[in-house]
């Protein structure tokens, strides 16, 4: 994410205002939207269908991805939070790995860069 600076114009405020704006870089690519099945709050589905290969109906709530064993993040661990959760692909660099995110912004599934600050990882597939 870059900050850029705008100027908003004089003669529509009166006075020079600077504001922050935020852009992201690398949006990534947009590979699916809600899957079928899966409720309006995806993401845990969508994880389910990418680790699993089929809808887990006790994932698709994020916070339940936090029962699986902590671990080193490391491709198809998954990070969760409560709220949210997606499926790591490919390290970046860093604390950032390129991930399959479902539900991640404009109801779309993606794959991109998404750091891991805030985030348990967890291991699907022990437990």
């Amino acid at each position: 994410m870059t900050a850029s600076r705008l100027r908003a114009p004089q003669e529509v405020t009166g006075r020079v205002a600077v504001m922050r704006v935020g852009t992201a870089e690398g949006a990534g690519q947009v590979v699916g939207g809600r899957p079928s099945g899966c409720p309006r709050s995806f993401c845990g589905c969508a994880a389910s269908i990418r680790v699993f290969g089929h809808i887990v109906p006790g994932l698709n709530l994020a916070a339940n991805w936090l029962r699986f064993p902590r671990t080193s993040p490391a491709p198809g661990m998954v990070a969760a939070r409560h709220g949210h959760v997606f499926v790591l692909e490919q390290h970046v660099g860093g604390d950032v790995w390129m991930a399959y995110d479902g539900n991640s912004g404009g109801r779309t599934t993606r794959i991109h860069a998404r750091s891991l600050r805030g985030y348990a990882v967890v291991n699907p597939r022990v437990g």
